[in-house]
């Protein structure tokens, strides 16, 4: 990472995310991405599935451009069954479950989003940062408040499912 600018460390850290969830699925039999170490509990597929759709959506809302899920015909190929306007969010275990795709498109997913976010940076400028884009909290959320919190999801479920890659039966591993 090159500079001290907010722009970026948050570059640096969107791009730190699709590392850690491509090692979490390599070598992943169709079984372990869909693989529950408890009932209810996240799959790899579902955390690598929400990491990009939950920053495409909140992202894309930001940039102001259309969701790479939509435009990139991400929803097709996944061919999910819920809405195009679900990201993850408040999803139940069974909703969760029904998150079933293979690892290239996952990451391919994954990549898109992230290339678009990394776009977005680039236009933001670190004075851009302190700019109010959510008045509805106390205090008002500010753009650079919000790329960090869409940072902070991903990283989180991204070392979710690095935690879960190590829970896996050896059997479900190719």
């Amino acid at each position: 990472m090159t500079g001290t600018g907010a722009r970026q460390m948050l570059t640096d850290g969107f791009g730190r995310v699709g590392p850690v969830v491509a090692a979490a699925l390599e070598g992943t039999t169709d079984a372990a991405r869909t693989w529950r170490p408890a009932p209810g509990a996240n799959t790899l597929a579902w955390l690598a599935w929400h990491i990009a759709r939950g920053q495409d959506s909140q992202v894309a809302a930001l940039a102001g451009t259309p969701e790479v899920w939509t435009a990139g015909g991400w929803d097709e190929r996944f061919a999910l069954p819920f809405g195009d306007d679900a990201t993850g969010y408040g999803q139940s275990p069974d909703e969760a479950a029904q998150v079933d795709a293979p690892t290239d498109l996952l990451l391919g997913y994954l990549d898109a989003t992230t290339a678009q976010t990394l776009a977005y940076l680039e236009r933001v400028e670190d004075d851009d940062l302190g700019t109010v884009v959510d008045e509805s909290w106390d205090p008002p959320v500010t753009l650079g408040v919000r790329l960090v919190s869409i940072l902070d999801d991903c990283v989180q479920h991204a070392g979710q499912a690095a935690y879960l890659r190590g829970l896996l039966p050896r059997e479900l591993v190719g």
